[in-house]
């Protein structure tokens, strides 16, 4: 039974992932942006088609848009706008955090992230998934910090000046939630958010209209949760 298992696992092993494959085997997998993505990561280029340009992104040389109501402007390189990061593992953000801003609480699912403080300082903070426990530090320039994969993280400014960092994740797309949008700037029926986060109506409301989200519905939706 052993050696038939070994036997299955070689045979799957290859068809798991052709582009895995053959960013293996070859120099680099530029993303065939015209194709959909896969979950590796999306189908290669033919080299012929692939210039230096592929491998060159200037996005984060000027701040993003900054985002109300968090002062922060963020600026981001990801595969969808950088082709050859493609199934490299990388992708990075500039974040500029305003005087008295916030990145707010979020999660990466799928990439660690390394924060590289350029001009500033910053109170960066991750949440253990196990214990609860908050990993608190003061992050002033040139210093770094790690977010592990998938736990719930935020940064403020704790200057007087704009503070701006480069952020690196493990993937050429990362993927963001941030709890704020999750709860209210999405269609989650104000009763529902209510129940699960015990916060007061009016609250609730308020930030639903902060954030532009709907579904502000009365409490009698509560029968129907759980």
């Amino acid at each position: 039974m052993a050696n038939a298992g070994v036997l299955l696992l070689l045979v799957a092993v290859p068809t798991l992932s052709p582009i895995t494959s053959l960013a293996m085997t070859q120099d680099f997998c530029v993303a065939d942006l015209t194709k959909s993505e896969t979950p590796v990561g999306y189908p290669c280029r033919p080299p012929a088609s692939v210039t230096a340009d592929d491998f060159h992104n200037a996005g984060l040389a000027a701040p993003g848009p900054v985002l109300d109501p968090f002062q922060t402007g963020l600026a981001t390189a990801f595969v969808t706008h950088f082709p050859g990061l493609n199934g490299l593992g990388l992708g990075a953000t500039r974040v500029d955090i305003h005087p008295g801003g916030v990145v707010p609480l979020h999660t990466h699912p799928a990439g660690s992230e390394l924060l590289y403080v350029m001009e500033g300082t910053v109170s960066a903070r991750f949440i253990s998934g196990a214990t609860n426990t908050v990993y608190v530090k003061t992050v002033s320039k040139g210093e770094l910090f790690v977010f592990p994969q998938g736990l719930l993280h935020f940064q403020y400014n704790i200057g007087n000046t704009t503070a701006v960092a480069l952020a690196v994740y493990s993937s050429h797309m990362p993927g963001l939630q941030a709890v704020d949008f999750a709860l209210f700037k999405s269609d989650l029926p104000s009763a529902v958010a209510e129940k699960i986060t015990f916060v007061g109506d009016s609250e609730v409301k308020r930030l639903k209209a902060l954030f532009g989200g709907s579904g502000l519905q009365e409490k009698g939706l509560l029968h129907t949760v759980g």
